[in-house]
């Protein structure tokens, strides 16, 4: 299976108590399709007491199968703390977005998304050229306009 198809298989599960386990997550998810995998990802740091980091993820065989489990458990009780279940999402790069060690405009795609065209650019100077041959004052020819009203013949 493809990442792609791997990631439309995947659910995140968030909120979860510190009693729930691998075992206890797929048991829950279990009725909505085969699981291929569950995984609850361990605290980063070596001296925290915690089992795990509050949320896992569930790779059903079956994409269809992840959506089911999302229309039914979302906003759904386990272990009386409601979870929140969705669509995982593609892991970052430890070099892209916050956190990174690298300036957003050196990171790879930044710039094919943000880089302004030579046509733009033009445009944008003649509109701010356009802009400094108008008058300074807004009301400059105006001078003949002050009776208000509609002016007899």
């Amino acid at each position: 299976m493809s990442d792609a198809a791997r990631l439309k298989a995947t659910v995140y599960v968030g909120g979860l108590d510190n009693a729930v386990n691998e075992k206890t997550l797929a048991d829950a998810f279990l009725p909505f399709g085969e699981i291929v995998e569950v995984s609850i990802p361990k605290p980063d740091l070596p001296s925290s007491t915690d089992p795990h980091r509050g949320f896992g993820y569930v790779e059903y065989e079956i994409p269809g199968d992840a959506k089911e489990a999302i229309d039914n458990m979302d906003q759904s009780e386990l272990f009386g703390r409601v979870i929140k279940v969705s669509a995982a999402k593609p892991q970052k790069e430890s070099n892209e977005g916050l956190g990174s060690k690298t300036a957003v405009w050196e990171q790879e795609g930044w710039l094919a998304k943000h880089a302004v065209s030579d046509e733009d650019r033009l445009a944008a100077e003649s509109a701010r050229n356009a802009s400094e041959t108008r008058p300074d004052d807004p009301m400059q020819g105006l001078e003949g306009l002050d009776v208000a009203g509609p002016q007899m013949a």
